[in-house]
């Protein structure tokens, strides 16, 4: 006896048109479902959103702009629900939640939102010359070639029609601070310029970093003069690019001290002391508080133990600071309005002919670790700044003139 063919779910050509309808949805609407209310919290009380009847209109649109005639109301929404299991029973789908809206896989972004995170990539691959970041990028690089990047958002909505071809790996953004030591191994081997630093074993340092793991590191040289040289025991926190070079941010295993320092002046050594790792609670809790220093300080120089402590508790009595800048260079001073979160910029009299001040003062309170790094960046500005407190940055600059007028007079004599 024949055995009696089983009806396929999906053998009804209205039901089949749905699901690929749907998976075209996912495909060209990343996120569909929660995109227009990404800024509120799931868990608040009133943020109640349906996700599934989001995802219904956006079929249904794209429905009806590729030539599908839908019933009114189709599909229901615990049909749509079925498909979506379906979904998942092909592992199309995960077998999650997707409470900020539906996506394929790794397929997050459309087509604009992706290019610009590509610019950001392909920035950090040839500028802030990041290995890893480096070696995808040149991967996704060949993986897109003869990809379209149309200019319409999503060009499934308008299908048959012909839009002009857009260069897709155009670098419309680009951020062109350089790093100016070598940090690629495989760049190093090529040119024959071999650097014995860390650099060498950033890979482990990222795995330690996201594990929660200790490692063991050495200083190979310390240009402050301190002798902090040699063996390192840290927990490794998060690895920083900042104007012309990498940063590490650790914490020590022997007292909790944060610090940040350059990668490259780090040997080509790395020792996994935890294999089980502390958890990456505990590396948030710690890089929480690196970044309340970094807050309220300036520059990357976060102190001793104790000074850190005493700032964390809100007990350190912080430094008043204040910098006249004449013009031209005060228009810049005012122009950064968000260069600290504590500055404050007071405008002086106003010139009678320019009709711009005659200067403007810029103030902000700073914790004493901040000091050397603060007039580093006033000294960029030459004459045209002058600090007025406290009393010992005054001195210093003053003294920091006399020298250079020094230096100058005795080159010409």
């Amino acid at each position: 006896m024949a055995k009696q063919a089983k009806s396929h779910p999906y053998a009804d050509p209205q039901a089949f048109d749905r699901l690929m309808l749907l998976i075209a949805t996912l495909v060209n609407y990343p996120g569909v479902g929660y995109r227009e209310n990404d800024r509120a919290e799931i868990s608040e009380p009133g943020n109640h959103h349906n996700a599934l009847e989001a995802l219904k209109n956006q079929l249904r649109e794209l429905a009806a702009a590729v030539g599908f005639q839908l019933p009114e109301g189709y599909p229901a929404t615990p049909t749509l629900r079925r498909d979506l299991e379906k979904l998942r029973d092909y592992y199309i789908l995960d077998r999650r939640m997707y409470r900020w809206g539906y996506y394929l896989g790794t397929g997050v972004m459309d087509r604009d939102e992706f290019r610009v995170a590509f610019n950001a990539l392909e920035s950090q691959a040839i500028y802030q010359g990041d290995p890893r970041i480096r070696q995808i990028y040149r991967q996704l690089r060949k993986r897109l070639r003869g990809f379209e990047f149309n200019e319409v958002q999503t060009s499934a909505v308008r299908w048959g029609k012909d839009y002009p071809r857009k260069d897709f790996f155009y670098p419309v953004r680009q951020h062109l601070n350089r790093a100016i030591n070598y940090t690629d191994p495989q760049e190093m081997m090529e040119k024959g310029e071999f650097r014995n630093t860390l650099f060498h074993q950033i890979d482990k340092v990222e795995r330690a970093i996201v594990e929660g793991q200790a490692i063991e590191i050495s200083r190979s040289f310390d240009l402050y003069g301190h002798q902090k040289v040699g063996p390192l025991v840290i927990w490794p926190l998060q690895l920083i690019y900042y104007d012309i070079a990498w940063y590490l941010l650790y914490e020590s295993c022997s007292n909790g001290c944060l610090a940040i320092a350059r990668v490259n002046r780090f040997s080509n050594y790395c020792q996994i002391l935890t294999p089980g790792g502390r958890g990456i609670e505990a590396q948030k809790q710690s890089l929480k508080r690196a970044y309340r220093l970094l807050k309220n300080g300036w520059g990357f120089k976060l102190g001793e133990l104790e000074e850190q402590q005493l700032e964390l508790r809100g007990e350190l009595e912080f430094v008043r600071v204040k910098v006249r800048f004449f013009p031209p260079v005060s228009s810049f001073i005012e122009e950064g309005e968000l260069r600290h979160s504590h500055q404050k910029i007071r405008r002086g009299p106003k010139d009678s002919q320019t009709g711009k001040p005659q200067y403007v003062d810029y103030c902000l309170e700073l914790p004493p670790r901040s000091l050397d790094e603060f007039s580093i960046w006033v000294q960029r500005y030459g004459d045209r700044a002058q600090v007025l407190s406290p009393p010992q940055l005054v001195e210093k600059h003053r003294q920091a003139a006399l020298n250079l007028v020094d230096r100058y007079t005795k080159a010409n004599n």
